[in-house]
This record gives C-alpha cells, sequence and structure tokens, in this order.
C-alpha cells in the first residue's frame, strides 16, 4: 500500500485486478488505465475483484465499464470464482 497519496503503486498486468487495497476514490482513473494497460499487452479477458461488501464498489466499477470503449461486454464471475465479488470483462479485439 502506497506510504502517501502521490506514491505510485506498480501493479502486475496479468488480467486481474484486485481493489481490496485501493481506495474507492481511486477506481474511476484506476479502471480505464488497467484496461488500456491489459490492451497492450494483448490481454482481452480481465477479472476485476472487487468484494462482495454493499456492492458500491462493484457499481462503481461497472459504471466505469459500461463507459469504456474498449469492454465489449461483462458480468458476474461464475461458480467458486468469486461470485458476485468479481467481474469478468471482455475487451474487444483490434480488428485487423
Amino acid at each position: 500500500m502506497p506510504e502517501s497519496d502521490d506514491e505510485l503503486v506498480e501493479l502486475p498486468i496479468d488480467g486481474t485486478l484486485d481493489l481490496h487495497t485501493f481506495k474507492p476514490r481511486d477506481i474511476k482513473r484506476l479502471v480505464p488505465d488497467y484496461i488500456d494497460a491489459c490492451l497492450e499487452k494483448q490481454i482481452y479477458e480481465l477479472r476485476i475483484i472487487h468484494g462482495k461488501g454493499t456492492g458500491t464498489l462493484r457499481d462503481m466499477v461497472h459504471a466505469v465499464l459500461k463507459r469504456h470503449p474498449a469492454v465489449a461486454g461483462f458480468r458476474h464471475e461464475g461458480g467458486s470464482g468469486g461470485g458476485w465479488g468479481a467481474t469478468v470483462v471482455d475487451l474487444k479485439r483490434p480488428v485487423d
């Protein structure tokens, strides 16, 4: 976790973004930046872990996903992979 609000955190770009260590105010910038980084690495399916909680964080993530032009669709992760606590995101692939 960053010591100050200005300290950068290096995230692994592997298609899974765990939001548990981030503040809700960071979501609107963090999620689009992570999507763009995944696209650069040709990762087209993401898993965003937001937790179950009250659903506020999930709603924030879904609002960002609805507006991002590279998002083809998203859904709650099924089965034992997190259910309501994680969202699977499908990104648009570039047209050749």
